[in-house]
């Protein structure tokens, strides 16, 4: 931070410089050789200085040194310091490293500090490492915390591997569970299977349905079973249908297979077409031939 601030400080001298160059050109009354060196620029020539000059430029190198050696830069040369600027630079870098330790920076200098300072940077800490620990962090340090703590941290770490388990997590712990929590994760893993077998989801287990669910299972599989024969899907199993949604399912079929056939589809078997059915699709094409044959009639242009 302290290399920035003087890279910082140094590209402002240039472009004063600059400005201060550009305005000599103009007829300025500041002679560019004078902002150079009042600002340390590199083009400086002391020897065309007058006894004045050379007291403002020592004055501004001074004042660059100060500045520098506030903002803690490895630039600063801490010998031309005056006693009192010497004593600010000194507060300025202790404050700095106490607020780096206050807010648990790893350039934190703890040796540097006061104990009143040290008592405050290690209460800060200790109330760091317990929201870690109650947030669950890898980084929490139980050893460092009261009993008071140690004991919310408990509660609060049960709670979560118990909701964790309640949404069937794969970080749950089953064995930090009580036996109430335990028979509710239970309850619940019931819950989500019963759900997955009402879904048809492959991770549906069977086994451990009831036989009123069992049933339900049972009648919603028919359910969507006969959806997917009505709507000829893939996924239709003729060999599950009752009679009657047998005889539904056909009847959906042979309403697809005549459509099929009127819309000249590959899926169009002219087998399974009834006297009626054929007579509807011969009709249906005639009057697409008619219709395709007829002249088209252009409206005069207005």
């Amino acid at each position: 931070m302290g290399i920035l601030f003087t890279l910082l400080l140094v590209s402002a001298y240039s472009l004063e410089a600059s400005a201060q160059l550009q305005e000599g050109k103009r007829g300025a009354a500041v002679p560019s050789n004078l902002a150079n060196c009042l600002r340390g620029l590199s083009g400086c020539d002391i020897s065309t200085l007058t006894p004045d000059e050379l007291k403002q430029v020592a004055e501004a190198s001074k004042k660059r040194n100060l500045d520098i050696c506030l903002n803690g830069s490895s630039l600063c040369d801490p010998t031309r310091l005056a006693i009192t600027d010497a004593a600010s630079v000194k507060s300025a870098l202790y404050r700095r490293n106490l607020e780096k330790c206050l807010s648990g920076s790893p350039s934190c200098d703890p040796v540097r500090l006061d104990p009143k300072d040290l008592s405050s940077v290690q209460v800060a800490w200790l109330g760091r490492n317990y929201d870690k620990c109650l947030v669950g962090a890898p980084s929490c340090d139980p050893a460092r915390l009261t009993a008071a703590q140690s004991s919310q941290v408990h509660t609060v770490r049960a709670r979560r591997n118990f909701d964790r388990c309640l949404s069937g997590s794969p970080t749950c712990d089953p064995v930090g569970l009580t036996p109430i929590e335990a028979a509710s994760v239970h309850a619940a893993a019931l819950r989500r299977n019963r759900d997955r077998c009402m879904h048809g989801a492959p991770t549906c287990d069977l086994l451990i349905l009831t036989e009123s669910e069992v049933k339900e299972v049972r009648v919603e599989f028919q359910r969507r079973n006969l959806a997917s024969c009505q709507n000829g899907l893939a996924s239709c199993d003729p060999l599950q249908l009752k009679e009657s949604d047998l005889t539904a399912a056909r009847s959906a079929f042979r309403s697809r297979n005549v459509e099929a056939c009127k819309r000249g589809l590959p899926a169009c078997d002219p087998s399974l077409l009834t006297g009626p059915e054929m007579a509807s699709v011969v009709a249906y094409f005639q009057q697409r031939r008619s219709r395709a044959s007829r002249p088209r009639v252009t409206e005069p242009r207005q």
